[in-house]
């Protein structure tokens, strides 16, 4: 049963989370000025303790019990918040492209970063098979932290500098559609609000930038409350902000789309940044902003931009002109291997799945395999539809998104049709880096560690397209701007 949800108790008043069984008092911590009441104001969590906390602007601990927790039923509390004031230090490393990269991975917003020139002062992840494969790639480096985001200060004492840019690819386990939706609520991707600590407790030396990836779930998750509780979260911190989708796609043949959401401190709001003008009207022409957004239609579908008119943010909205990223032109089969010393399976493994597939599926690859002039490459995902299992094969020349592989059904599929011949084999590992865009990437000798690695991880071009057109432009601007002259 869920806790009903509480009455709004006044600014940095005390709730309780009422859990299975037990009660317990709590002392409470500090709680920051700019105190603020999430959505989430009471959940249900199984056996635990009452626990206790502040409504506070940042969660101050872990989500209660992944495998419990739930939204209460009912209307949500209206937020209640104060913008922050904070004035930034000028720290001394102000002239470098310096970041500090969250939920780091095996690395790949690195390898979009470092080619113009950013810095990194922190990279860190719990995962202990990410770990291996960073150090793997790049070498030992102090700078990596193999530790939970939630202990805020031991990852506040390993970043000796101030970043400009932080950036944070936090789990989308949560926002899935293929997990149970438990959103923000839940104890992976929960794991946002230890981020926003951390940056919280950054102070005077809070990045300019921020930089949240995740997939577009966080959008619609609850309602579109996740997205809300987030966006004013980081304007509570002195962030004006920009949102929008990236498919990787438009980059490579890989159907991957990714909801970003971009934080620029109030310390650099000027030229390339546009703002949306307080009270403009939708669709108003003489509003640059607005002409920024719609020029660049595509990343913001009519669903992110109703949830950006109805979000009332302390600081505001502010974007980029940047148009739409270009579509690459490319082929499937300058990605994945076509060789015979590929890992090929036996005939009885094909014909099983060959029985899988569609009729209408079934007949256009046969009409491959008819095919005396050549052979084309394909993808598919195992799926269950209607208690059958099926092989579901695209035809458009792009692979499905590369997931983790916890199970057949998130493994993909490589068919090699043509010339009399119908050839299945599981995408490799190297195919899934040339398809993320590391094509040169170290890989572990386990398999299943290399696509987990790769599944979570961001499409390094996509990272590359925001760095060259928002992240790099903001800096050299505010560099320009707020350096003293020689």
């Amino acid at each position: 049963m869920s806790v009903p949800l509480l009455a709004r108790p006044a600014v940095g008043a005390w709730f309780s989370l009422r859990t299975a069984g037990q009660a317990s008092s709590a002392t409470p911590s500090t709680c920051s000025s700019r105190a603020r009441i999430l959505p989430y104001a009471s959940l249900e969590a199984g056996g635990g303790p009452l626990v206790t906390r502040p409504v506070c602007s940042i969660i101050q601990r872990r989500p209660a019990s992944p495998t419990a927790t739930t939204l209460p039923p009912g209307p949500v509390c209206p937020p209640v918040f104060a913008p922050s004031a904070a004035i930034l230090a000028m720290p001394d490393n102000f002239g470098e492209k310096t970041v500090c990269e969250f939920f780091a991975g095996i690395g790949l917003v690195h390898e979009a970063l470092q080619s113009s020139g950013w810095r990194c002062l922190y990279a860190g992840d719990i995962d202990p098979k990410k770990h291996a494969m960073h150090a793997g790639h790049y070498g030992a480096s102090d700078h990596f932290h193999e530790g939970d985001i939630w202990d805020a200060d031991e990852v506040l004492a390993r970043i000796a500098e101030p970043p400009f840019l932080a950036t944070a690819s936090f789990p989308c386990t949560d926002m899935s559609l293929a997990g149970k939706r438990r959103g923000l609520a839940g104890a992976q991707s929960g794991a946002l609000f230890g981020f926003l600590q951390v940056i919280e407790q950054l102070a005077d030396r809070r990045p300019r930038m921020v930089l949240l990836e995740n997939v577009p779930g966080f959008l619609t998750s609850h309602g579109g409350k996740d997205f809300e509780v987030a966006a004013q979260e980081l304007a509570d911190l002195g962030y004006w902000l920009d949102a929008f989708l990236i498919d990787a796609r438009w980059f490579v043949p890989q159907s991957r789309p990714r909801m970003f959401v971009v934080g620029y401190h109030e310390s650099i709001i000027g030229p390339p940044l546009v703002v949306r003008r307080e009270n403009a009207e939708w669709f108003a022409l003489d509003d640059r902003w607005q002409q920024a957004v719609h020029a660049s239609d595509k990343m913001r579908p009519v669903n992110l931009l109703r949830a950006i008119q109805s979000i009332e943010l302390p600081t505001g909205w502010a974007t980029v002109e940047t148009g739409c990223p270009p579509q690459r032109r490319y082929e499937l089969a300058d990605f994945l291997d076509a060789d015979d010393d590929q890992p090929w399976w036996d005939q009885q493994q094909c014909d099983r799945h060959a029985a899988m597939m569609f009729d209408r599926h079934r007949q256009q690859v046969d009409a491959l395999v008819d095919d005396p002039r050549g052979v084309t490459l394909l993808t598919a995902f195992r799926r269950v539809r209607q208690g059958e299992q099926r092989m579901e094969v695209r035809f458009d020349g792009v692979a499905g998104c590369l997931r983790t592989p916890r199970g057949g059904s998130a493994k993909q599929i490589v068919l090699r049709a043509g010339r009399g011949r119908l050839d299945m084999r599981w995408m490799t590992p190297r195919e899934y880096a040339r398809l993320q865009g590391a094509p040169d990437y170290t890989l572990p000798d386990n398999t299943i560690q290399a696509l987990f690695g790769f599944g979570d991880a961001v499409c390094v071009p996509a990272i590359r397209w925001i760095d060259e057109q928002m992240l790099t432009p903001v800096w050299q601007a505010a560099a320009k701007s707020l350096l003293p002259s020689p």
